[in-house]
């Protein structure tokens, strides 16, 4: 038993029960072990919350800045953004679950150190947008307010997305980007 089979099995006991309504030996049960026995490798909720939240971020930003980092335009950057962030929530919805909607459960201790991780993620879009702006493909007046916008539809996604639906992550990624880019006036 690893520490990271704990934290993939936390992962799905919160994303089922949520933060509150797990407790330790739901965990310890869910990987076979003695409650007791648990506490051999973490030593609370609160620490294996804040390792999901780490570990959901870690995998984020390494993959948001591989795009953000690339030579491309900053719409086709921003695009690639999308379409990678939501392949991520739903391939992994268990870890994702966990960041999107358990991240509040954190104490204060714990936020503290979530806040600057989850900032940086945040940053790399803002930096892409700025960068459009600069080059004079976006016209946005307020990066922050754009991407956490951009961030709430997609996080909602989760919420209602099913593989076996009939669009594709894909496809969802698309119109989510055309509907950033072209808004919903018609084009004149």
């Amino acid at each position: 038993m690893t520490r990271e089979d704990i934290l993939d099995a936390a992962a799905q006991v919160f994303r089922q029960k949520g933060f509150h309504g797990a407790s330790m030996s739901d965990i310890a049960e869910a990987v076979n072990l003695q409650k007791a026995s648990l506490y051999h490798h973490v030593s609370s909720k609160q620490e294996i919350l804040l390792a999901l939240l780490e570990r959901a971020l870690g995998m984020l930003t390494e993959q948001i800045a591989g795009i953000a980092n690339q030579d491309i335009s900053a719409d086709q950057k921003l695009r690639q953004m999308i379409c990678v962030y939501l392949q991520a929530l739903a391939d992994n919805s268990d870890l994702s679950s966990v960041l999107l909607f358990e991240h509040r459960s954190l104490d204060k201790k714990f936020h503290a150190r979530h806040v600057p991780q989850r900032d940086k993620f945040e940053g790399l879009w803002r930096d892409v947008i700025n960068e459009g702006v600069r080059a004079g493909i976006f016209s946005c007046p307020d990066a922050g307010l754009t991407v956490r916008g951009l961030m709430g539809i997609m996080n909602w996604t989760l919420t209602w997305y099913d593989p076996a639906g009939p669009k594709s992550i894909e496809t969802i990624a698309d119109q989510y980007a055309d509907l950033l880019f072209s808004g919903l006036l018609k084009q004149t």
